[in-house]
């Protein structure tokens, strides 16, 4: 099926391996250039490589971490412009609520809403002065624990003019 997103650039945060990955391979196979990124090299490099080859998309690696802004400045500066912007980041390892202490929370907010909101703010300009723009909202690491289906993960449009 032909998505309409063939050369498009397509960033896919936490994206070295999971649903993060399947993602950007998927992207690369709809002919998108992808941006894949994380914190351990090794996992990001063979990630690159192996979307590149199974799906022949040009596959940018960066190294970095997503919730921090400097993290972000290097994988937002990766390409020129951004048109489809995966917002996934992986969440505190599940366990008991009540055993999550104030900081833990306070690194979830930061990591799963303060991010992607940062990130947002940072391409949804660009999207609405070129009428084109995908944004999927929200870590996607929740899909892996049962709590929400991957056909119901949300997507943002960007198509005109946003009313002033």
């Amino acid at each position: 099926m032909d998505l309409g997103i063939a050369g498009r650039n397509a960033v896919v945060c936490a994206s070295s391996r999971g649903l993060g990955r399947a993602c950007a391979m998927e992207l690369g196979k709809a002919g998108c250039t992808v941006i894949v990124n994380g914190r351990d090299k090794l996992a990001l490099e063979e990630t690159a490589h192996a979307i590149a080859g199974e799906s022949g998309a040009k596959v940018i690696p960066v190294v970095a971490d997503v919730g921090t802004p400097e993290g972000q400045r290097s994988i937002l500066s990766a390409v020129r412009q951004v048109d489809i912007l995966v917002n996934n980041n992986g969440g505190p390892p599940y366990r008991d609520f009540r055993k999550i202490d104030r900081q833990a929370q306070l690194t979830g907010l930061i990591n799963n809403m303060v991010s992607p909101i940062e990130l947002i703010q940072a391409v949804i300009d660009g999207m609405v002065e070129r009428r084109f723009g995908r944004i999927v909202p929200g870590s996607i690491s929740r899909v892996a624990r049962g709590s929400a289906s991957p056909v119901s993960l949300p997507e943002w449009r960007v198509q005109s003019p946003m009313p002033m």
